[in-house]
């Protein structure tokens, strides 16, 4: 039914696997004295005016310094992202290739590659690793990346992709729900998506 060749699934961190949402409202909110469900839903990718970030240079700020403070290290996972990961490297030996673009600000990038692997590696109550990952691309241009199959969340990202001809999987967030395409609600939809595109693969 499947293909003998390896099936590369890339996989995004911010908003996909990792709730980068969650944890910088909780660094903005605490930088300004208040509470994070006081702050509005994220309604775009880039932050500009949500929770009173002014700008790409005041987000960029605040990113940094949330970066500093250990916020990669610290971010909740989305649920059933690591269950669902791990279901596919078991059960059809899938390739999970991170492919994110956590350099894109400078003066943290050091901590940021550290913070990553640290928080892929961190252990689950079975004593797994969180991320069954066999591979890190840390780059902008995702088209670029090698893959059968790619699941983001950023609209830019997404469209590229799709413009290319890459499947892709919509990871469903506030600010992409104005894009068509193949979505994913949650995680628990997430391994059906792949088995499909999986199961279509010409054998090799």
């Amino acid at each position: 039914m499947f293909p003998e060749k390896n099936f590369v699934f890339c996989v995004d961190l911010d908003g996909v696997v990792g709730d980068y949402s969650a944890v910088f409202k909780k660094f903005v909110a605490d930088e300004t004295g208040r509470n994070p469900d006081d702050l509005e839903e994220q309604h775009t990718w880039e932050f500009a005016g949500v929770w009173g970030i002014r700008d790409r240079q005041h987000y960029s700020e605040l990113h940094t310094k949330a970066v500093r403070k250990g916020m990669f290290v610290d971010m909740p996972l989305l649920v059933g992202a690591s269950d669902a990961l791990w279901r596919l490297s078991d059960e059809h030996d899938v390739h999970i290739r991170i492919v994110t673009h956590r350099l894109a600000i400078a003066g943290v990038r050091d901590m940021v590659v550290a913070d990553t692997a640290a928080w892929l590696q961190r252990k689950r109550p079975d004593g797994r690793p969180l991320v069954p990952y066999r591979d890190i691309c840390f780059i902008a241009d995702k088209t670029v990346v090698g893959g059968d199959l790619f699941i983001d969340d950023a609209p830019h990202n997404i469209t590229a992709l799709q413009k290319r001809g890459f499947p892709t999987i919509i990871m469903d967030q506030p600010y992409n729900r104005h894009l068509d395409g193949w979505r994913a609600r949650n995680w628990e939809e997430v391994p059906d998506m792949v088995f499909t595109v999986l199961a279509a693969e010409p054998r090799r």
